[in-house]
């Protein structure tokens, strides 16, 4: 097998190239095999405005979605692992007060853990919670009782954010003092983070503080993004689905296998025109975040990558060319 210093050498080129031409402000690569071994690659700046600040190893990145897999669907499994609750039991089996003026009837009600995992419900995308108010609680409330309008199944904040106080209600904790994986954070020293978004509504660069406005209103934490992490921190966990000491082993062997054409739980599976690129494995996991960033782990090759950018900084509204960055990066990795 290739050596990760080689495999990041070849896949890190891109992404130098986009940082070297100006459509990203920085970029950091990491690589790990399953044996341990791992190399890391870093081009760019951590923050271009108000004042330039060089990326570093170290620098800690808004990890947005992938908050969803990392923290979300690992602590659900967990909760599933001590028989605190199974996958699929309904999310009112652990929040009985959702919909609870329409106990009989509400669908969301009815809605199992695997459902909200995989993204086959009928909730929306996304919802402009923080227009709503910025009290955590009465947003909380908001999100249990209201009569959430039906769709098709598509790839949804909602169901994570329910994920999320599913979490709060079978620990009693919320979610800022949730145990976290080594290298991970909810509350990062925005000194050693790249920035994202110069945001319109908050009227600064954001940097340290989650950029999903909708976590941002929760309480800087949210079952679909707010977590903080850096390179080794992806890969140390990426390593451990690699070598399976994540989960139990039955567990580890439901994690990882396809519940839809594009998702295993709570991380997509490798399907054509995916973001990890063609050439790797059919049972690749993979999920991206919208502030630039990604983990991939391809268990059959026994190599996992992560390549984070702050493509959002200074603005969303551009386009950097993130989607085929992404695919030329794993197709490297991957043909290595």
């Amino acid at each position: 097998m290739t050596d990760p210093a080689s495999l990041a050498d070849a896949a890190f080129a891109p992404a130098r190239d986009a940082v070297e031409a100006g459509r990203i402000p920085g970029a950091v690569l990491g690589v790990v095999s399953a044996d341990g071994g791992r190399a890391v690659r870093v081009a760019g700046l951590a923050q271009r405005e108000p004042d330039a600040v060089p990326m570093r190893r170290e620098t800690v990145f808004d990890l947005a979605s992938l908050t969803k897999v990392v923290f979300t669907t690992t602590t659900i499994l967990r909760l599933v692992e001590a028989g605190r609750i199974g996958l699929d039991d309904p999310l009112a089996a652990a929040i009985p007060d959702l919909r609870q003026y329409d106990v009989a009837g509400a669908p969301e009600r009815r809605l199992t853990l695997r459902q909200c995992l995989t993204h086959q419900t009928h909730l929306p995308a996304v919802e402009p919670l923080y227009t709503y108010g910025q009290d955590p609680e009465t947003l909380r409330a908001f999100v249990l009782q209201r009569e959430w309008r039906a769709g098709p199944s598509v790839y949804s904040d909602i169901n994570f954010i329910l994920l999320g106080i599913v979490i709060e209600r079978l620990t009693g904790r919320p979610l800022l003092e949730q145990p976290l994986q080594p290298g991970f954070t909810f509350r990062p020293d925005p000194t050693q983070c790249a920035a994202t978004e110069r945001c319109s509504w908050r009227g600064r660069v954001m940097r340290g503080e989650v950029h999903d406005e909708n976590a941002f209103a929760l309480g800087g934490a949210s079952g679909h993004a707010g977590l903080f992490g850096a390179v080794d921190a992806l890969l140390e966990f990426a390593g451990r689905i690699l070598d399976g000491s994540l989960l139990s082993p039955a567990t580890m062997a439901e994690l990882t296998r396809r519940q839809s054409p594009t998702r295993a739980l709570g991380w997509e599976i490798a399907y054509p025109g995916w973001s990890g690129g063609d050439a790797c494995g059919a049972g690749t996991l993979g999920h991206t975040g919208f502030t630039g960033v990604g983990l991939w782990i391809d268990r059959e090759r026994g190599r996992a990558w992560t390549l984070l950018t702050n493509r959002v900084h200074p603005t969303r509204h551009r386009d950097t060319g993130i989607v085929e960055l992404r695919r030329a990066v794993g197709d490297a990795v991957a043909a290595g």
